[in-house]
């Protein structure tokens, strides 16, 4: 076979490029093998493996301006003008790196290649070479690195996969990813991890105090981490050093963190080296700090080749499927600094440990990983592809996973499954998992994301949240364990139990949950690797701080996912030692403190069990201390109480304990009668001469950039609004709708937490009605009868993304909080050209600079306002001219004022009333096509606390595509039906 690899840039250090290079090397020796670099960047390449391969480089930037590397009649300022031009082959926003000039070789090299198998290694390429790939060779796509942490980057692997052959990845949580996310448009699927590099590789001698990293220099390899741990470290082992090999941008910052730790003679910042198997034989100990983006990390297959232990953050993807804990490694929590200088400390201190888990790292990475069996697998699948590449079906069914995969969400976005943390499942609890599907009724219970999930589209989130709760005190009650219910302060529960019942707990958990497809993640396990387990296995784990069970849950679509997120912890609180007796909890050189780990050491108080850190077990009240775990109260949640400290039920300084609303305006721009009306009412508005709205404008034929008939398009969004209302504030009290006598079909009107509210039963002025202005409904929302003093005022294209408290939009006080946005309010005056919103925005400002002498800059950004009813009044009384002008307009126009999302916020903070406040939030405009790709990054990463999805007026899209891709990404954000829906019939 003839079999080229396609690499963005051969020449330099990087996993990806090693990893390329060492498997067409092991091909090479029965194939006809090249790598094509898309630039060359070096003289020579930085692996020695590249010199020993056929490479073929395209562009040549070693040079200025770059140009091609065949021979070509470009130009110098042809050369010049491609270079500068972004690459239409490639969105800059998934790789900066390529332009034109790139793309006119890339097409030039691969529109003519000459191969069987063409494989690419990046997302970007992929993206690139099934698009210009001759139709008859086979595409086999190689994912170096976990996808479901890619973000922007791994967009183009979800959009272009289906037109691959085959995807394979280094490890089987990746493949399950994308297994779930492109469903029936994924094209074969394969795992095949790296393989060590052939070859004489020196050996450590086991005796040596030096800890070897081999890392790039950037914030994602958090060497940082490893810096800090050993600084805490160094005092108590002086003999040993720490190297890191590797350079990068972060290097300085480094250098000044070292320097700050007085380590200058112990901790060394090498460089690169081009020869590591060298330094690892000179190594007792390896680190690896790599954040999640590292999927099959080749320098742990090198450390432990050489037979050094690692110490490794168990991160999502790579060294669970390398490092066996405590056989020739730990893993320990990422991003845990503290207890990485514990898995340090032990393996530098315990000198047995370190010379078996050096043994066996030797001889169990070439069992699992040896050349021999990885180049079998990629020969397998590269013969067999070949064989079929000439039979019509491969065509037909990579047709079919194109036409899929655009009816799944349209041209620039795919519905993806949520990925988690969780650590994957050993052999034997895969096995035991294997039995607990099997005894489930069909469909009831599925694989998730590598685990078992029960399947069922009814549960909202903070449901799930007291389902654990539930099930997890019934499993320590079945046994008459004690336990008391903490507040955190968040969506999830805590309960406390002593430490010297903690053997009890966990063996009433193992014992109440067993067959049961429920897991605990264990918190600070001291003998057990970090991670997740099946609850029933918690019998004999050894010691932990806590444990956090949750019953994994997804929905049919696969979209949703409720996980460890909604964990009840059951946290080990441990009774300090009193202060005349021996603390042999300290830690060496700190008497008289209580240490309790990961958090600081705190005065001897005997009466005061304190709970193993304070996030999550530390209460909003308490910190990291409690009088006693005696329950002295109860505290209810959902329909039951639970035993509590006395002092939980107190009210805090900043609870949140008043009623608080939420209200919607909307309109179905299909309702004939409704539009009926409008034309009506522009008709008039138009003929007598007194519209002074935009659309009025519009229709006289004035120029004007907004029609406004993108403000009232409805795409079913308050639907999912009001899902994502129920899902993430659960806490809101009533729900009151404000219509033009509409209501949607699917809504339950007789839901007691929903007010329908018709205009006619709110504006105090009907002669003001028909009215198609939002600004002049907004000004009577406080006439709402039966109303809150305290609200959220939603549009329905205003999103909830992630859970909420009522203290995201108030403080304890009452005072709203409010959200400027990074949009400027421009200095100029009205005029005909500005947006509603602007007009209205400027016009309030010219109120508050003559009432307070204050310039409003900006505005705030489009998420639930937080209102008081009380505000509102005074506001309507004392602008009672310029808002009553505003209710009487019954088309949007330059002289109106915006009450609730701008005066009332600006008008509360100069009176003392409002606070400026913080929020993640983001805005895709859905007839941008670019902008279509955000909303598969909010579904991915679901980190917003608030989204809006809004419409550019001017948009060359169809609606047709517009309203596809938010039908799809709204059904799968949130697939589960709020309260407020009617349930289907049947």
């Amino acid at each position: 076979m003839k079999i080229t690899y396609l690499l963005g840039w051969g020449d330099e250090m990087g996993g990806t490029e090693l990893a390329t290079y060492t498997q067409a090397l092991h091909l090479a020796e029965r194939h006809d093998v090249e790598v094509v670099s898309v630039f060359r960047t070096r003289p020579e390449p930085f692996f020695p493996e590249a010199r020993q391969v056929r490479v073929r480089h395209l562009v040549d930037r070693t040079v200025t301006p770059e140009r091609p590397v065949r021979a070509s009649g470009l130009d110098e300022a042809a050369c010049r003008t491609l270079a500068a031009l972004p690459s239409e082959l490639i969105d800059p926003a998934w790789e900066s790196a390529f332009d034109r000039l790139s793309d006119v070789e890339l097409t030039a090299a691969l529109g003519t290649l000459d191969a069987d198998v063409l494989v690419t290694t990046t997302p970007a390429l992929l993206a690139a070479a099934v698009g210009v790939v001759p139709a008859r060779v086979v595409t086999v796509h190689q994912e170096h690195r976990p996808t479901q942490r890619r973000g922007r980057s791994g967009e183009p692997l979800l959009l272009h996969a289906p037109r691959l052959d085959a995807l394979v990845t280094l490890t089987g949580r990746t493949r399950d990813w994308i297994a779930e996310s492109l469903g029936a448009t994924a094209p074969e699927l394969a795992v095949i991890p790296n393989a060590v590099p052939d070859g004489f590789r020196p050996r450590a001698d086991g005796e040596s105090k030096v800890i070897v990293m081999a890392a790039r220099l950037t914030g994602e390899k958090r060497v940082d981490h490893a810096v800090r741990a050993f600084a805490q470290l160094a005092d108590a082992h002086p003999e040993w050093t720490l190297r890191v090999f590797g350079g990068g941008h972060r290097e300085q910052s480094l250098r000044r963190l070292v320097d700050g730790f007085g380590l200058q003679d112990r901790v060394e910042l090498l460089g690169p080296c081009q020869d590591m198997a060298a330094e690892w034989a000179k190594a007792g100990l390896s680190l690896m700090t790599a954040g999640h983006n590292e999927a099959f990390p080749l320098v742990l297959l090198e450390a432990l080749a050489a037979g050094v232990p690692v110490v490794a953050y168990d991160v999502l993807t790579g060294p669970a499927e390398i490092v066996r804990h405590r056989v020739d490694g730990l893993l320990v929590p990422p991003g845990d600094v503290g207890e990485l200088a514990h898995a340090m400390d032990e393996m530098m201190t315990d000198d047995a440990l370190r010379r078996s888990c050096a043994r066996a790292a030797r001889e169990g990475v070439y069992e699992r990983f040896s050349s021999a069996g990885v180049t079998a697998l990629w020969e397998e699948l590269y013969t067999r592809l070949v064989a079929g590449r000439d039979r019509p079906e491969r065509a037909a069914a990579r047709a079919d996973r194109v036409a899929l995969g655009v009816a799944a969400g349209g041209c620039g976005f795919r519905p993806t499954a949520p990925h988690t943390f969780d650590a994957a499942a050993s052999a034997d609890e895969k096995a035991r998992e294997d039995e607990i599907l099997a005894a489930a009724p069909d469909g009831g219970v599925v694989r998730s994301v590598g685990r078992l999930a029960e399947c069922r589209d009814d549960v909202l989130a903070p449901r799930m949240a007291d389902w654990n709760l539930e099930l997890t005190a019934a499993a320590l009650e079945s046994r008459q364990v004690p336990y008391v219910l903490v507040r955190t302060g968040g969506s999830a529960h805590t309960l406390a139990v002593d430490e010297d019942d903690r053997d009890r707990a966990l063996k009433a958990l193992a014992e109440s949950l067993h067959g049961q497809p429920v897991y605990a993640e264990l918190v600070r396990p001291r003998d057990a690797a970090p991670g997740a387990v099946l609850a029933e296995r918690l019998d004999g784990i050894g010691e932990v701080a806590g444990v956090k069970v949750f019953k994994p849950v997804t929905t049919t679509t696969l979209s949703l996912r409720h996980g460890v997120q909604q964990a009840c912890t059951v946290a080990f609180w441990t009774r300090p030692t009193a202060p005349d007796a021996p603390d042999t909890a300290n830690s060496p050189g700190t008497p008289g403190t209580t240490n309790t780990p990961g958090t600081a050491n705190t005065p001897d108080t005997p009466d005061t069990p304190a709970p193993t850190r304070r996030a999550p077990f530390g209460s909003t009240l308490a910190g990291a201390e409690l009088p006693s775990l005696a329950p002295a109260a109860e505290l209810r949640v959902g329909t039951r109480a639970y035993p509590t400290p006395g002092v939980f039920t107190e009210v805090l300084m900043n609870d949140v304990d008043f009623p608080v609303d939420a209200v919607y305006t909307w309109v179905d721009d299909t309702d004939p009668d409704w539009r009926a009306a409008r034309a009506a009412a522009l008709a008039e508005a138009t003929g007598t001469g007194t519209g002074t709205g935009t659309e009025a404008d519009a229709a006289s034929g004035a120029s004007s950039p907004d029609t406004g008939t993108v403000r009232f398009r409805n795409r079913d969004e308050l639907r999912y609004s009001l899902r994502s209302l129920a899902m993430y504030a659960p806490w809101v009290r009533h729900v009151y709708l404000v219509t033009a006598g509409q209501v949607p079909d699917w809504l339950d009107r007789d839901h007691p937490g929903l007010t329908v509210v018709d205009h006619r039963d709110l504006f105090a002025d009907p002669a003001a009605l028909p009215t198609f202005n939002s600004h002049a409904i907004e000004t009577q929302l406080h006439r709402v009868e039966g109303l809150a003093e305290h609200f959220l005022y939603f549009n329905d294209d205003m999103f909830l993304g992630r859970p909420t408290t009522p203290g995201t939009f108030f403080l304890g006080s009452g005072l709203p909080k409010f959200f400027w946005s990074s949009m400027p309010v421009p200095p100029l005056p009205v005029s005909a050209a500005d947006e509603g919103y602007l007009a209205a925005a400027k016009n309030n400002r010219e109120l508050l600079r003559r009432d307070f002498g204050r310039t409003a800059t900006h505005c705030f950004y489009h998420v639930p306002y937080a209102l008081r009813r009380s505000i509102l009044a005074e506001l309507t009384e004392r602008y009672a001219d310029e808002l009553t002008a505003t209710s009487r307009a019954r088309f949007r126009g330059n002289a109106d004022h915006s009450l609730v999302s701008s005066l009332h916020q600006h008008y509360a903070y100069l009176t003392g009333r409002a606070v400026p406040a913080g929020l993640s939030y983001d805005f895709v405009d859905i007839g941008r096509r670019a902008d279509h790709a955000r909303l598969g990054q909010l579904l991915q990463s679901r980190n917003k606390t608030a989204f809006c999805i809004g419409e550019s007026p001017d948009s060359g899209m169809s609606d047709q595509e517009m309203s596809l891709a938010v039908r799809s990404f709204l059904t799968a954000y949130f697939p589960v039906r709020s309260p407020y829906e009617r349930t289907p019939a049947g």
